[in-house]
């Protein structure tokens, strides 16, 4: 079990970045499809193409959150007999080779099937570094949290475009590792332009927060990535990922089609005219 007092990983990797000026490339993967050996194999080449964070999807059988692609991943790892303890076993063996953190993404129904204890404790072991529970509401998050925090893992809250000014301080206040920025009203999966509120959603965050802000959903081009990079400290990619592997996952050219496409996508994120996000929200007037 990780030391609750030591820096996190994702802490440490978001500074690393700000400090280089750069925007954290988050890339996510559906564990187990098209293999967990082809999974393993991704991972490595997506730490070696450009990914900061890799963000792994634990299957389940009924992805609220998830559009079509990623709702057929899981369905064919599934199929594979892919579980929690399988998805666990696969991180702690890629733990041991590389340093990227490992942000598992899961709903709360797995979570209390393994027992909140044991699913922190063991993730930790392992060598997660944070967890996003895509249908576990911060109002409800208590119990999960006090054990994740125990464990030293990161719980990653989800921010909405509906959340009201209230839940949104609260999100802010309690999630850890970074806040997941949901773009749109919708599930995952690309869309051909970004949401026009995107940028007045950020600004209203940072206005309650200095925690690193990630924004996922829709997005699935390196323009789209270089537009959010310079609002954000890091995107997230799923859905055209997993489409590229879903088409691919056959040909022998699988891993380096992948790689090349983390590639692309991380190559906005280290430009220099990208320009220094606010680190302090700014300071309030007091009322007369």
């Amino acid at each position: 079990m990780k030391d609750p007092g030591t820096k996190s990983r994702l802490a440490a990797t978001f500074a690393d970045l700000r400090a280089r000026g750069e925007r954290a490339l988050v890339a996510y993967l559906t564990a187990g499809d098209p293999s967990l050996g082809a999974t393993e194999r991704l991972v490595r080449e997506a730490a070696a193409r450009g990914a900061d964070i890799v963000e792994l999807g634990v299957p389940f059988s009924d992805p609220i959150a998830d559009g079509p692609v990623i709702q057929r991943a899981a369905m064919r790892a599934l199929e594979r007999g892919i579980s929690v303890a399988r998805v666990l076993e696969t991180v702690a063996t890629l733990r041991a080779e590389t340093a990227v953190p490992f942000v598992l993404l899961t709903y709360y129904n797995p979570v209390l099937a393994f027992g909140l204890k044991a699913f922190a404790r063991t993730a930790a072991d392992a060598g997660v570094d944070g967890v996003i529970v895509a249908d576990l509401p911060p109002e409800e998050a208590g119990p999960f949290a006090a054990e994740a925090e125990a464990a030293g893992l990161d719980l990653v809250h989800l921010v909405a475009p509906t959340s009201t000014p209230a839940r949104v301080r609260l999100i802010a206040r309690r999630s850890r590792g970074f806040i997941y920025v949901v773009s749109l009203t919708g599930v995952t999966g690309e869309r051909r332009e970004l949401p026009r509120d995107l940028e007045a959603q950020i600004t209203a965050l940072r206005r309650v927060t200095t925690k690193p802000v990630c924004v996922g959903f829709g997005i699935g081009h390196p323009d789209q990535v270089a537009a959010v990079g310079r609002l954000a400290d890091g995107v997230i990619v799923g859905s055209a990922i997993v489409r590229l592997i879903e088409e691919r996952a056959g040909s022998p050219s699988l891993v380096k089609d992948v790689g090349d496409f983390i590639a692309a996508l991380k190559e906005p994120l280290r430009e220099a005219g990208l320009g220094d996000l606010p680190q302090t929200p700014p300071a309030r007037r007091r009322p007369r």
